[in-house]
């Protein structure tokens, strides 16, 4: 008997973004259409894309996926933190594929296979996929502007140091000699005055800008900033640059209060390249 196809559910479609596929196609178009990105000028290692939902976060978003658009894959890893459940270590999806309201993305087999060998810290596994939104929220964008393409979702249940060098690790030991796109999903600083946030944030693009993941990592353990994905920026950064990049770009920054008006206490949204 043949091994059944497992296909994840799109969980947050209807929640952080629209369920109806042509409404989400147009959204996303439209943020798409409004974004203002640098000329290039080198070539996109990675990417770091916000995860709320897309009336808050959306527009800072397709900055980052516009410095993408029209290009082509080998896979794309997608490294998100876990929300909801705690666990040691990394997590990759062991089914076949995720779905969106735009179509299903299957799972790339092969990479995710080598990525499994650092086994020290990253299991195939269920947990921190069966509900996770940081993910999902990414591959509407990369469906509207990569057409077809295979990715590897990894979530990570812990951002500690060593958890984040052995991800950077596997991921440049797999990614050698392949054209990856890494992508980094985090929000910043969640609900503290508008100007506070600021001041927060500010912290995170300035560490962007050195593009030194040990110091990014120190400020982090040490509470300079906030960033529910932080870990997995300090894995992207590291991979990144052992993979050629070598300078940050930042694309857009906002927060919720800059959408909402209500600036008592706010998220911020942050999008970045490296080239």
């Amino acid at each position: 008997m043949s091994k059944k196809y497992t296909v994840r559910p799109a969980t947050a479609a209807g929640l952080f973004y629209e369920i109806s596929p042509e409404i989400l196609r147009e959204n996303i178009k439209g943020y798409l259409e409004n974004a203002r990105v640098p000329q290039q000028k080198g070539t996109v290692r990675a990417l770091i894309s916000p995860h709320a939902g897309y009336v808050y976060s959306g527009f800072a978003a397709a900055h980052a996926y516009k410095m993408i658009e029209g290009s082509t894959y080998d896979c794309v890893i997608v490294v998100g933190p876990s929300h909801r459940e705690y666990f040691k270590g990394v997590s990759i999806y062991p089914g076949d594929a995720y779905e969106t309201p735009l179509g299903t993305i299957p799972i790339h087999k092969e990479i995710r296979e080598e990525l499994l060998k650092e086994k020290t810290v990253i299991l195939s596994s269920d947990e921190g996929h069966r509900s996770e939104h940081s993910i999902e929220v990414q591959l509407p964008f990369l469906q509207s502007v990569l057409g077809d393409f295979s990715f590897v979702p990894v979530v990570m249940g812990d951002q500690h140091r060593q958890v984040c060098s052995e991800l950077a690790k596997a991921i440049v030991r797999t990614a050698a000699n392949r054209n990856i796109l890494i992508i980094a999903s985090s929000d910043l600083s969640h609900y503290h005055p508008y100007d506070e946030a600021v001041l927060l944030d500010t912290v995170v693009i300035d560490e962007l800008e050195k593009f030194n993941s040990e110091s990014f990592i120190d400020k982090m353990e040490n509470h300079a900033f906030e960033a529910c994905g932080g870990g997995p920026i300090a894995v992207v950064m590291n991979a990144a640059r052992q993979l050629g990049a070598n300078k940050t770009e930042i694309l857009y920054y906002c927060n919720s209060g800059d959408i909402t008006g209500d600036k008592s206490g706010v998220v911020g949204y942050l999008a970045a390249a490296l080239v």
